[in-house]
């Protein structure tokens, strides 16, 4: 079932800078009338301007506040990643738990650029990231006790560890901005004598241990141990060419003890072991302290780019958790993120995966204001030419793909793994799995990345060009029918295990891929010579498949069995192409959510958090807070952490989005504040929270009712707000001069902001206090962690 696209979708994508001016003439907002149909809501003249403060009062202590509340705390030893302290920056990581059957830490050494580089064994093993090694911190006696806080403002561990000869004080963090470990550890009389032993992981796929292994396949051979001076490297050569290294070398200074540590990969060139010792004399010249300094500003920084506080104290230290785990596992120019982040833990999943991983690790960074980590956009630009390598060779010339596996250079591999080892599939014809959509999906990622700052260059340099080839896979595919409509042979809806013939995955990627092209070239004065085969698509591919249960697999193919995954529902969420704007298609969105989440059996977290989102769509807040309750009680580890099979990394991070479509939501143009709070929220806060449309929202609720709304434009972009305060309402710019606004619904305005101007919406005759604070909690929750 389509819905019809809105008519101002167009204009909402554009920067809108011609309503810089007064508004009027004829423009078009969610279907409601045109503004010479409605009145133009007058300025209000009356009295004079405001002297109180037009601008939020933010105090930098409000970070600590909710960063300090959020710590996670362990009180017992944790014993594996899922329950300890995690460090990271993109690239380098590391976890730090007991050493499994020994009186020692484990401090894991992982790097997201450390791989294999033999592609005739796929990606899963021949491409595969490898696992490096870990330290052990062994005490002189037996362990008996910690004392640990992850400190989220400093992305600083910090604590003891008691022993039946002393205790160790320790600190520890992975610098922000360069590829160390630094481990400082202050030792009672007792425990002088402790030691660091460096253990090198076996260089072998992390799916071997799982799944058979690749004719002809071997590990790499073992690690060698070398002394370079005082510097210490485990050098790893790699059958493939190059190395990975491991340097170290622990310095000691006014009785405390600090180790250095670093991860050095190249391929195919030797350069690593040099890379690696520099990097290490470099950091041992320089005390705990001095190089803690920028990377504690770093971390300050990122955080101060926006704020949420809500009621509910277990899920505002998980959301702040999320925020410091997004940004210890991505970075712009760092890889995108393998299934573990930085951190690779046993996995049957050791790359990158495509088919949802990708694309829910990275959501949260729009909202919460953190651009800088977007590395999908910059990944998905600058390997675009293996995008065409991964299709079959007849469609190369015009067409882009990407399979479900790639390493980070977008490589696949060959298929003589025998197990997911393909690239992408050809619709009707490949077997078992064509899974044609990925890279649309992932292309709507870049898009949420261009609509979230409104860089006309990524739409011109990245979207438009890569998002044509993608779609242009599909043209060669699609057939007419005897009912005139478009067809798509059968394809692979991500983990159903039933090839469909229109496969609603691809359906309404499609379909949601030829709008974009359409808008964006309109947008960009492109005269694209395939916009009317665009228009063509929208106008006749065939509705949705839908049966009495609601969306469908594809043609012919029921959802008949439990299944984790979202594909059939795309449409519903993330595309927002299928809202629930009349009631039957409201109707077709409840039966098919309550019938995908009603089969039990084989439901894993980001089922939870894809119905948590698609609650929120619908306006049912308490429905999303309980499908984030269950995610909470069954399937989120002690420090945040997720697994199935093995670790993976994008659950916890998109049940962070999800509270942030329970917040906000601007989708199609327009601005919702707090569109799906919980009852028993009746207080939040949330500023600088980024929007579609390149807006700066900032926003208080109090005691149930909407206070304030702040609105700071950095493009000049059209600005529709659906504000949610009740009754008349003052709109006022910076300076707290009254500003013309366009009512265009029931609670919903429209105010011509140039960019750089805000905008401040009150109730009638309030002046509120604009203080940002945080709220109160609803009642006292466990730190995360193992408190004691």
């Amino acid at each position: 079932m389509a819905t019809a696209p809105d008519p101002s979708r167009r204009a909402l994508l554009a920067t809108g800078t011609a309503l810089g001016g007064a508004l009027g003439g004829a423009l078009v907002v969610g279907g409601g009338k045109s503004a010479s149909a409605q009145a133009v809501s007058p300025a209000r003249e009356s009295g004079s301007p405001r002297t109180a403060p037009v601008e939020p009062h933010v105090s930098p202590d409000i970070w600590r506040t909710v960063l300090d509340d959020a710590d996670p705390v362990w009180q017992r030893m944790p014993k594996t990643w899922y329950e300890g302290p995690f460090l990271g920056n993109g690239f380098l990581g590391s976890g730090i738990y007991a050493e499994p059957g020994g009186n020692a830490v484990r401090f894991n050494v992982q790097h997201s650029e450390v791989q294999d580089h033999r592609p005739e064994f796929g990606s899963l093993f021949g491409l595969a990231r490898l696992p490096i090694g870990y330290f052990t911190l062994e005490p002189v006696g037996t362990i008996t006790g910690v004392d640990w806080r992850l400190r989220l403002r400093d992305a600083e561990l910090t604590g003891t560890l008691t022993t039946t000869a002393g205790s160790l004080t320790l600190r520890a963090f992975v610098h922000s901005s360069t590829d160390l470990l630094a481990v400082e550890v202050t030792p009672s009389e007792g425990e002088r004598g402790f030691r660091w032993v460096f253990h090198p992981a076996v260089a072998i796929s992390p799916r071997a241990a799982s799944k058979p292994l690749p004719p002809g396949y071997v590990a790499n051979p073992p690690a060698t141990i070398e002394q370079h001076g005082d510097v210490t490297a485990a050098v790893q050569p790699l059958l493939a060419g190059g190395r990975h290294v491991t340097a170290w070398q622990e310095v000691a200074r006014h009785g405390r003890r600090t180790l250095c540590a670093t991860v050095a990969h190249s391929h195919p060139a030797t350069t690593a072991r040099d890379r690696a010792l520099r990097a290490v004399r470099t950091a041992r010249a320089v005390p705990y302290d001095v190089h803690a300094l920028p990377h504690r500003a770093w971390w300050q920084r990122y955080y101060r780019k926006g704020f949420l506080s809500l009621p509910d104290a277990r899920l505002q230290r998980f959301y702040w958790i999320q925020l410091y785990k997004v940004a210890a596992a991505a970075r712009k120019d760092a890889p995108v993120m393998a299934t573990s982040g930085p951190w690779l833990e046993p996995t049957p999943w050791p790359n990158t995966w495509w088919n949802l991983n990708v694309q829910l690790e990275y959501w949260l960074i729009h909202g919460s204001n953190h651009l800088e980590l977007d590395a999908v956009t910059r990944a998905l630009s600058e390997f675009r030419d293996q995008l065409g390598a991964e299709i079959a060779a007849p469609y190369r010339g015009d067409s882009y793909g990407i399979p479900r596996t790639t390493d980070p250079q977008l490589v696949n591999g060959g298929a003589t793994s025998g197990d997911l080892g393909y690239g992408v599939g050809i619709p009707g014809q490949d077997s078992p799995t064509p899974e044609v959509g990925n890279l649309t999906w992932a292309l709507h990622n870049v898009w949420l990345s261009y609509r979230h700052t409104m860089d006309e260059a990524i739409l011109r340099d990245v979207l438009f060009p890569l998002l044509r080839k993608a779609v242009n896979y599909y043209l060669h595919f699609l057939t007419p029918g005897t009912d005139g409509k478009l067809h798509l042979p059968a394809t692979f809806s991500p983990e159903y295990g039933v090839n469909a013939a229109d496969c609603n995955y691809d359906l309404m990627l499609l379909r949601w891929g030829c709008r974009t092209l359409l808008d964006s070239a309109e947008l960009l004065g492109k005269r694209d010579p395939l916009a009317n085969r665009w228009r063509e698509v929208l106008a006749k591919l065939t509705p949705y498949p839908v049966d009495g249960n609601g969306y469908m697999i594809g043609a012919g193919v029921p959802f008949a069995k439990s299944h984790r995954h979202y594909s059939h529902l795309l449409a519903v969420y993330p595309l927002y192409e299928v809202t629930g704007r009349t009631a039957d298609e409201r109707a077709l969105i409840e039966k098919s959510l309550a019938h995908w989440v009603g089969f039990e059996g084989a439901l894993q977290g980001y089922t939870f958090t894809g119905a948590a989102s698609m609650s929120a769509l619908l306006g049912k807040g308490d429905d999303a807070l309980s499908y984030l309750g269950q995610l909470m009680t069954r399937f989120i580890q002690p420090n945040t952490m997720y697994k199935e099979s093995g670790p993976v990394i994008e659950t916890p991070l998109s049940a962070a989005q999800s509270l942030h479509d329970m917040v906000c939501q601007s989708w199609g143009g327009t601005i919702r504040v707090f569109p799906a709070l919980p009852a028993v929220w009746r207080d939040l806060v949330v500023h600088d929270f980024r929007t579609q449309g390149a807006f700066l929202l900032s926003a208080v609720r109090e005691k149930g009712a909407t206070r304030w709304v702040r609105l700071t434009s950095e493009a000049g972009a059209m600005c529709v707000v659906r504000h949610g305060i009740v009754g008349a309402i003052e709109v006022r710019d910076g300076r707290g001069r009254p500003m013309r606004y366009e009512q265009t619904g029931e609670g919903e305005i429209r105010i011509p902001l140039r960019k750089g101007e805000a905008a401040l919406i009150t109730a009638a005759g309030d002046a509120p206090d604009l203080t940002i604070r945080p709220v109160t909690p609803n009642e006292p929750a466990l730190r995360w962690g193992l408190p004691a």
